[in-house]
């Protein structure tokens, strides 16, 4: 079964390890059909002496990351594909159009990773939720993936739910905001992407919940699969649970992306 893993990090980054061989003779050694590298773009939404060089790549590296990444096509039995991931701030919209239209990217994951400059995902601001109304967080944040979808500006919408990380949940039920974000993805014909990483982190569950995942089944939202690995080990991890979670709410096809066009691969699952 030729798979694909959109979601995989490179050291650039700053808080991953390993070389870009390994990565990929990893994903050789998974059977899997396509290997996508989407590091974190340089944060363009702060000055240069503000940007932490252990949470994305520094300016100076995206082209270098862009060429050793290109420079991997063709040379697999797995087809490499050039990603980044992107943080969605908004009012910095233009900015980032035009920093992404300079590289030949195969696909734009889209994150949230910071609400009004609090990186609630952080190890190193998780005491940033003491004190914090859970309600009003999530709807902060949904508004927020709401606002990159229609901003247009990537492919996929990458671990959706990742608000959710360290296990601090809301006593609100979620449905009304699942489906207004769904509705907002779909309006703008973007991909979900469906990350294995937060079996691997507290809150223990795929991203996005499995409620989130049949509102984009319903609403005829196309799907992709990430591992989010920032380890060769990671690569492709726990995809059979991933696939269960698909088959579970009744997808059978993935998105694949080449310049930025989508297109649709039938798996067996």
């Amino acid at each position: 079964m030729g798979l694909v893993d959109y979601h995989v990090h490179t050291a650039r980054c700053g808080h991953a390890v390993g070389k870009v061989g390994e990565y990929l003779r990893q994903a050789e050694r998974m059977g899997l059909k396509e290997l996508g590298f989407a590091d974190h773009l340089p944060l363009y939404f702060l000055p240069p002496e503000k940007r932490d060089p252990g949470l994305a790549m520094p300016q100076t590296q995206l082209g270098e990351y862009v060429a050793e990444i290109t420079g991997l096509k063709g040379k697999s039995t797995v087809e490499v594909k050039l990603g980044i991931e992107a943080d969605y701030v908004p009012g910095r919209e233009e900015e980032l159009r035009r920093l992404l239209s300079a590289y030949p990217f195969d696909y734009v994951l889209g994150s949230i990773h910071f609400l009004d400059g609090w990186g609630f995902d952080n190890p190193a601001e998780i005491e940033g939720y003491r004190g914090k109304d859970l309600d009003l967080l999530y709807e902060r944040y949904f508004s927020l993936v709401q606002r990159l979808a229609s901003s247009r500006l990537f492919d996929i919408v990458a671990h959706p739910d990742l608000i959710k990380k360290f296990g601090f949940l809301p006593s609100r039920n979620l449905k009304l905001l699942y489906e207004e974000t769904v509705k907002a993805i779909a309006a703008a014909d973007l991909a979900v992407e469906v990350n294995t990483a937060g079996l691997r982190h507290p809150v223990k569950e795929i991203y996005p919940a499995v409620e989130f995942l049949s509102l984009c089944r319903r609403y005829r939202v196309p799907v992709t699969l990430g591992s989010d690995a920032h380890r060769p080990e990671d690569v492709g991890r726990d995809f059979d649970r991933a696939l269960d979670l698909l088959r579970g709410v009744g997808y059978y096809e993935v998105a694949i992306f080449t310049s930025r066009k989508r297109h649709s691969y039938r798996v067996l699952i």
